[in-house]
């Protein structure tokens, strides 16, 4: 099944600090419970990142389930059920798997949304070639639904392209639970 929409997130999109961050993490909490929905994260290169913003929100236990750090191949596969043929076909890093981890994630918790990232944050390419700076994120809804955006930042720092990883990651979780009060 192919994701509802691709977008792309360009460098030009804005970052905020730390604290603009914990609060957008505020606001998805805040949405989830009004929407009374609820979420986990499956991260590649953001290892756990934007589950630690989700659970630093106080009363986030209610709608935040937990996330999984699937750095490698392997553990896409064996923890969320990436196929080794997508994997092997398309690397770790492309939209298909971005979407197949937030679906295996959607399968291996009670989780209403899952919000997915795999990318390469650098100094360094990944072992199959993919560029510092290409990112996906993805979510993925227990109806079948789902959307990925590509987050592409090529030659910028790692700190850079993380923040906006982040920004996208947690604005897609709350566009999602911002769809469901429509």
């Amino acid at each position: 099944m192919k994701p509802r929409e691709l977008q792309e997130h360009s460098e030009e999109d804005k970052r905020p600090s730390t604290a603009g961050l914990k609060e957008l993490a505020h606001r998805v909490v805040k949405n989830a419970e009004h929407c009374r929905l609820t979420l986990a994260t499956a991260e590649s290169c953001t290892a756990g990142r934007i589950a630690q913003l989700l659970a630093d929100v106080p009363g986030a236990g209610k709608f935040f389930h937990g996330g999984f750090v699937v750095y490698t191949k392997d553990m896409k596969s064996s923890v969320l059920g990436v196929s080794h043929a997508l994997l092997r076909e398309q690397t770790a890093v492309s939209a298909d798997v971005a979407v197949a981890m937030a679906k295996g994630a959607i399968a291996q918790s009670p989780a209403d949304v899952a919000l997915a990232i795999t990318g390469v944050l650098g100094p360094d390419p990944d072992e199959d070639g993919n560029p510092v700076g290409l990112v996906f994120c993805a979510t993925a809804r227990r109806n079948g639904a789902s959307r990925v955006v590509k987050v592409a930042d090529p030659g910028r720092e790692p700190d850079t392209i993380l923040r906006a990883t982040l920004t996208q990651g947690l604005s897609m979780l709350h566009d999602e639970c911002s769809e469901t009060r429509k």
